[in-house]
């Protein structure tokens, strides 16, 4: 277990983890070693759904650390870049449904970490945003690219281009966030909403991602198509079989 990412068994297939670096978490190596680890963790448990979540009160995450990369050259600020932007891919191809609860502030790094988990689940007085202009730079961890497929190219835009702070009430009616409750219970709803995913068909909640994923990467007749893949590889795979012959004889599904 990383000394700033802890992580603990919440029963039924539910690994929630703690993203702790003082003061703001700060999305520097310490972090990135320790996604990483939870991630293998994650991959050891076989766990189901994972709740990322904080816990330095007023921060989900600010963003990169500017201050390691106010200390390096061109070479490692790529390789610093890279190795973000890894941590938060493997996070967002993770075999798992992945759900972050944002209490605070999730900015730059932070935002692109929360974009990368499947849900979002958000307290009343979080925040966001992707202020990396202010700093000659642009969002580097796919920040340029989920937003707009979150909330539209327009309203992506204006996000990063005046870097303001977009209040959780907006986030939620704009798609950026997937369910608004009271500020502090962001991570109490995640667990709620991990135990019931948990209980689902895993291969058909990672059908649903993939399927809804591909309406933004192809057109919409091989999207139909690759629907119509998927949901006959789960009725040959036995998943669909179990669930509707539970339905029938009245029993909770036993789903992989």
């Amino acid at each position: 277990m990383s000394s700033v990412v802890s992580w603990e068994d919440a029963g039924t297939g539910v690994l929630v983890a703690r993203i702790d670096r003082k003061p703001a978490n700060a999305l520097g190596p310490p972090i990135i070693d320790g996604l990483n680890a939870l991630l293998d963790e994650a991959e050891r448990r076989d766990s189901r759904v994972l709740v990322l979540t904080s816990a330095i009160t007023g921060f989900f995450a600010a963003g990169a650390d500017i201050k390691h990369m106010g200390t390096v050259d061109a070479q490692s600020f790529t390789e610093y870049g890279d190795r973000l932007r890894g941590a938060v891919e493997r996070l967002a191809s993770a075999n798992l449904i992945s759900i972050a609860a944002v209490e605070g502030v999730a900015l730059g790094g932070g935002l692109e970490l929360a974009m990368a988990c499947t849900m979002r689940v958000s307290g009343a007085d979080a925040k966001y945003g992707l202020p990396e202009v202010r700093l000659g730079l642009i969002p580097g961890a796919a920040g340029t690219q989920r937003l707009p497929r979150l909330v539209g190219r327009g309203r992506a835009i204006d996000i990063m281009a005046t870097a303001r702070q977009v209040p959780a009430d907006e986030a939620a009616s704009i798609g950026l966030v997937d369910r608004l409750v009271p500020a502090g219970e962001a991570e109490e709803a995640a667990l709620a909403l991990a135990g019931q995913l948990s209980g689902l068909s895993r291969p058909a909640l990672a059908a649903v991602v993939r399927t809804v994923d591909a309406a933004f990467d192809r057109p919409f007749d091989e999207g139909k198509r690759y629907e119509v893949e998927q949901i006959q590889e789960l009725f040959e795979t036995g998943e669909a079989r179990e669930g509707i012959t539970a339905f029938l004889e009245k029993r909770a599904p036993k789903f992989a």
